[in-house]
C-alpha cells in the first residue's frame, strides 16, 4: 500500500512539474518584426507547429506561437468538436468588444463546410476567430496548451499587433 501511495505521489508531482514547465518555461525568441510594416496581407496558421506567421508581399513580418481548439487534430466537422477548421479563409469581421482580448473573425463555414454538415445532419459550427486571452484573466497570464473551442488564440500583446496590421479581407490559411 505504501508503495502504491509513493507511486501515486510521484505521478502527481511529475504532472504538476510538467504543467508548471508548460506555463512558465522560456519561449523561443520570435523572429525580428518589421516596425515599418503598416499592413499584412496574409496569415498562415500551421496547426501542427502551433505557429501563426503573418506576411506582406510574401515576406514574413511576424511569427507567434498559438493555441488551438481543445481537439485540434483534423478539420472541423461540426459544432462542438473542438477542432480548428482547415482551409483558406478571409478575415470578415473585427470585434473590439469580444469576450477575449480583441478578435478577428474568419469566414468559416464556407459553402462546402455547410454542405458537408447538412449531409451529416449536424451544424458546421461558426464564430471562428483569431483572438487574445479571455478578458477574465486580463494581461496576467497567457493560457498554456490548446484550450479554445476551435479558435486560434495568441497573447494579448500579439493580438494587439495583429489587430493593428490585419484588415477585413486579409487571407488566412489554416494548415494541418
Amino acid at each position: 500500500m505504501k508503495r502504491l501511495l509513493r507511486l501515486l505521489a510521484l505521478v502527481v508531482l511529475t504532472g504538476a512539474a510538467w504543467m508548471a514547465w508548460q506555463a512558465f518555461a522560456p519561449r523561443p525568441a520570435p523572429p525580428p518584426q518589421s516596425a515599418a510594416v503598416d499592413r499584412i496581407d496574409r496569415i498562415l496558421i500551421e496547426k501542427s507547429a502551433r505557429r501563426l506567421t503573418a506576411s506582406r508581399d510574401g515576406e514574413t513580418v511576424l511569427e507567434f506561437p498559438i493555441a488551438l481548439g481543445f481537439a485540434p487534430a483534423g478539420d472541423k466537422q461540426q459544432e462542438g468538436d473542438g477542432k480548428t477548421p482547415e482551409g483558406v479563409f478571409r478575415i470578415d469581421r473585427r470585434n473590439p468588444n469580444s469576450a477575449y482580448h480583441l478578435s478577428l473573425g474568419i469566414d468559416y463555414p464556407q459553402p462546402e463546410d455547410r454542405a458537408r454538415a447538412l449531409a451529416a445532419g449536424v451544424s458546421p459550427g461558426g464564430d471562428i476567430f483569431i483572438h487574445g486571452q479571455p478578458n477574465a484573466v486580463g494581461n496576467l497570464v497567457t493560457l498554456p496548451g490548446d484550450w479554445t473551442a476551435g479558435c486560434i488564440a495568441v497573447s494579448n500583446e500579439q493580438m494587439e499587433t495583429l489587430w493593428r496590421l490585419a484588415g477585413i479581407g486579409t487571407e488566412v490559411e489554416i494548415r494541418p
